[in-house]
């Protein structure tokens, strides 16, 4: 066995977030200079092998990862481990998000912070950086099609945008924050609005494609108010059933 595939031990015990854990493993092993800076990382499969946990919790661990600086993927070679900043990381735990006054906090922030990064992304994004958030609006419509998992393409847009600000702490807090920001991966959100799953989604397709379409445009004001128009939905929908 390689010294690459030793450096991610199977952790001792299931955490309540398995990317989470896996993303303060690998920090671990970065950190305290197990991984070597310009070391590769075991493959996804081999990560998936180790640690028991599915490519979706690998991809969004690795992800995180990227935002906050530890490692750097070139697509079709690896993932290579970053020589870490001496900062500390920022820690929200998403266990703690679970009741429908959670998500409305959460909410109040993201307004705050996404519609500011929209601005910046639809300023600064790179021609790659917008047909990657393409690519995940597209993964979004297929698996809505199917059936299948929505949150990881829709998280991956929004962190997608938070990178696109091409400001280092966007990225970091959507990265630690993760999934955890998607309402319907704490709540029943569709039940909420009343709707059912296929029309609820629909609609936060097309509010994502209303932000897409004005960061394409590199039209920050429309970005910012498209991305408002978004999270502000969620948010008087939420608060119209904490009423009730």
């Amino acid at each position: 066995m390689s010294n690459a595939s030793q450096t991610a031990a199977v952790p001792q015990r299931r955490p309540r977030n398995l990317a989470q854990g896996l993303v303060e493993s690998i920090t671990e092993r970065i950190r305290g200079g197990e991984i070597a800076p310009g070391q590769k990382l075991p493959t996804e499969s081999e990560i998936m092998r180790q640690f028991g946990v599915s490519r979706t919790v690998v991809r969004e661990a690795l992800s995180r990862l990227q935002a906050a600086g530890l490692v750097e993927t070139h697509h079709g070679v690896g993932t290579y481990a970053l020589e870490p900043s001496g900062g500390t990381d920022f820690r929200v735990d998403p266990a703690d998000i679970a009741t429908v006054r959670d998500v409305l906090v959460l909410l109040e922030l993201r307004i705050c912070l996404e519609s500011e990064a929209a601005g910046l992304a639809a300023l600064r994004r790179s021609d790659m950086q917008l047909s990657e958030m393409r690519r995940a609006l597209d993964e979004f419509k297929g698996c809505l099609a199917q059936g299948g998992d929505t949150v990881t393409p829709d998280f991956r847009f929004h962190l997608l945008i938070a990178q696109a600000t091409e400001n280092r702490y966007f990225a970091d807090l959507m990265s630690h924050l993760g999934s955890a920001i998607i309402p319907r991966t704490r709540i029943n959100s569709a039940r909420i609005a009343h709707e059912d799953r296929e029309q609820y989604l629909a609609r936060v397709n097309q509010e994502h494609e209303d932000i897409w379409q004005a960061i394409s445009r590199q039209d920050p004001e429309a970005a910012r108010a498209a991305m408002r128009m978004h999270l502000s939905n969620s948010r008087e929908r939420l608060r119209r059933a904490q009423d009730r």
